[in-house]
């Protein structure tokens, strides 16, 4: 199931985000945030949303959503994505990529815009693309990773518009 989060949460979340980050492997986060630094990282406020994966009373993993930038950039989604390491392959990853999807898409957005996608995160850009997205460009050498140096970052879009898409415009 797939729920808001609420600030109670937080402290379940970010051991995991704390876990994440601090490998070092997919998010450009600052390391050695404290809990409060680190929710304003993760938990979004209106327009954007945080949502939680759960099993009964555990929480598996967790997506922030909301316009990739304001104003005449708002009509754009963007999202991030963190599953807790003890429940990966599970398919909580894809659960959240297609709840945002659908949430973007309900919401009026036109498109879905992930601006870095660490190249070597073979297993987030395979999930991406079955989910329909396409890789736009890789900056080069823009993220430094702990085991492979210096390594691309895609940005990856979806089109929520045209033939298969949302139903127009997105109000605020």
């Amino acid at each position: 199931m797939i729920r808001d989060a609420g600030a109670g949460d937080w402290p379940t979340i970010h051991p995991f985000f704390r876990e994440i980050v601090a490998r070092g492997h997919s998010y450009a986060f600052p390391e050695d945030l404290s809990l409060e630094q680190a929710r304003g990282w993760w938990m979004e406020s209106p327009p954007g949303r945080t949502v939680v994966a759960v099993d009964g009373a555990t929480i598996l993993g967790s997506a922030k959503m909301g316009p990739n930038r304001p104003g005449r950039g708002a009509h754009v989604a963007t999202a991030s994505f963190m599953v807790d390491p003890r429940h990966a392959g599970r398919g909580v990853g894809r659960a959240l990529g297609e709840h945002v999807v659908a949430w973007a898409r309900a919401a009026g957005y036109r498109s879905i815009q992930f601006n870095a996608v660490v190249e070597t995160n073979e297993v987030a850009v395979r999930l991406w693309r079955s989910l329909g997205f396409e890789v736009l460009t890789t900056v080069p050498e823009a993220f430094d990773h702990p085991d492979h140096g210096l390594v691309g970052l895609h940005v990856m879009f979806l089109n929520l518009s045209g033939p298969d898409g949302s139903a127009g415009p997105r109000s605020e």
